[in-house]
């Protein structure tokens, strides 16, 4: 029986042997492949585009106006109870419980935001267009246009040099 347990080692250590570098389970490579993980992340959120501070709010959903007041009831009667997911979670049980005549109020409330929030922000979104037009004027043409002018204008002074050499 020794005999079969040193075979079964050997073969663990040829396995092991054989497998490449960077699946072996050292310490340290461990470490590596994890910098390298957060890397790539740093380079994902550079890509993205930065939020505009100034873009308004989307308003809340009727569950959300519903929440507002709930809250202010269970804080009152569980002055004791200061987490917020149990809030959530008491406030998400009582609005399944709520019936379509009782939600109509909080969806009507929400439809007046959300008509408010699409008038803001059509105003919003001709105001970035406005200033993205007085800033792009130039940038709408392209280079070559741009030298194609420059290279007209000076043949055009050039002519008027020989011209003028020409009277001379």
């Amino acid at each position: 029986m020794k005999a079969a347990k040193g075979k079964g080692a050997a073969r663990r250590d040829t396995k092991e042997a054989l497998k490449p570098a960077e699946d072996r389970k050292i310490g340290k490579r461990k470490a590596a492949v994890k910098a390298e993980k957060s890397s790539k992340r740093a380079t994902t959120k550079d890509k993205k585009a930065k939020k505009d501070p100034n873009k308004p709010k989307r308003p809340p959903s009727a569950f959300f106006v519903f929440l507002e007041e709930f809250r202010k009831v269970f804080k009152k009667e569980n002055p004791n109870v200061k987490a917020v997911s149990a809030v959530g979670k008491a406030g998400g049980e009582r609005w399944k419980s709520l019936s379509e005549a009782e939600k109509a109020p909080y969806e009507a409330k929400a439809a007046k935001k959300k008509a408010e929030y699409e008038k803001i922000m059509n105003a919003y979104n001709k105001k970035q267009e406005s200033t993205a037009d007085d800033g792009d004027e130039e940038s709408d043409r392209s280079k070559s246009e741009v030298n194609d002018q420059d290279d007209e204008e000076s043949a055009e002074e050039e002519e008027e040099e020989e011209e003028d050499d020409d009277e001379d």
